[in-house]
């Protein structure tokens, strides 16, 4: 591969994967697309070799810019996905658009191009919750919120494409993802920088509900291995094979910022909040790819770089994330 595109290249994994992709393969060139929503931001692409990257500031809705921009390219890498549940629950009509319809017309373009990999970047939400095990990528999908069900969508449709016109579509199901440079509506980052300012840490419910940490530079590989070494027709799950509560993952953030356990604050449960998600990548290890960060060596390194890069996330907390912030949290009731 010489030439790819990435879509929604300026967000959190999508940057990610594009400064690990022109770090790896000297001879590639990105051509990024990204329509530079609020999560979207070209600071994330600071560091990479400008003379091998080309932006291009378009939404994957729009069909004629997608086509344009994956002119002459091997591959498409679609990370384009409005990918907040609280957002989804708020307002659904955005994660339709962009991780359906926005998928459509990357596979319509893919089809009309004969573009030689597509490459569907999806969730482990779309399974749904799981009590005990986990889940395998032959498993029956059970979205349980807007933002889940969009993707699923997306990716049932890449699956149609592959077996209705032989196109070669891969699905990735990464689960939840955490470093450097992810917008703080996560929870990670939130917690983070609330804790860096004395500012309550909003705690679901509980705090007993298990999520399993990926650490990005894993997950970047994860895709690109897929890419790479995956057939067409395949789903492949990426985990980080880190479960933990919630609630442990809030005691670990503040003991690396060095804040105390009073600054927690228990909030009214997500509606339909998913008790335990669990995937299994055995799949996608048998192609050679592994994950390689430990979980707290990645938590306190991710602490570390949002300690050390206040002029990254100063400027979005204190700008239109503000209003988001007091809808989602402010107005809450206690658990």
């Amino acid at each position: 591969m010489k030439r790819i595109v990435v879509t929604g290249g300026a967000g959190f994994i999508g940057s990610c994967y594009v400064r690990y992709a022109l770090k790896t393969y000297p001879e590639l060139h990105v051509i990024t697309v990204d329509k530079l929503t609020y999560a979207g931001n070209l600071d994330n692409l600071k560091e990479v070799d400008q003379k091998r990257h080309t932006f291009v500031k378009a939404d994957i809705a729009d069909a004629a810019a997608m086509e344009k921009a994956m002119e002459g390219c091997d591959a498409v890498v679609n990370f384009a996905a409005d990918s907040h549940v609280d957002r989804s629950i708020m307002e659904a009509s955005d994660f339709i658009a962009t991780n359906v319809r926005g998928v459509h017309n990357i596979l319509e373009a893919a089809k009309k191009l004969g573009t030689a990999r597509i490459l569907l970047v999806s969730t482990d939400e779309v399974y749904g919750s799981i009590e005990k095990g986990s889940f395998k990528e032959t498993d029956a999908l059970n979205p349980r919120n807007p933002y889940s069900a969009s993707k699923a969508g997306g990716e049932l449709l890449g699956m149609s494409y592959f077996h209705t016109f032989n196109s070669p579509v891969i699905v990735t199901r990464g689960s939840n993802t955490y470093g450097p440079f992810q917008y703080p509506e996560k929870v990670m980052p939130l917690f983070i920088t609330n804790a860096i300012d004395d500012q309550p840490l909003p705690l679901y419910g509980d705090g007993k509900n298990v999520r399993d940490w990926l650490f990005v530079e894993d997950h970047a590989r994860g895709i690109d291995h897929a890419l790479r070494h995956g057939a067409p027709g395949n789903i492949y799950n990426i985990a980080g094979e880190n479960e933990r509560e919630n609630v442990v993952l809030t005691h670990r953030i503040l003991k690396e910022v060095g804040k105390g356990t009073d600054l927690i604050k228990p909030v009214k449960d997500r509606v339909g909040h998913d008790r335990r998600y669990s995937i299994d990548s055995h799949k996608l290890k048998a192609l050679g790819w592994e994950p390689k960060m430990n979980w707290d060596e990645g938590v306190a390194l991710t602490a570390k770089w949002y300690k050390d890069n206040e002029w990254w996330w100063r400027p979005i907390k204190d700008g239109s994330f503000k209003e988001y912030y007091k809808r989602q949290y402010e107005d809450r009731e206690k658990a």
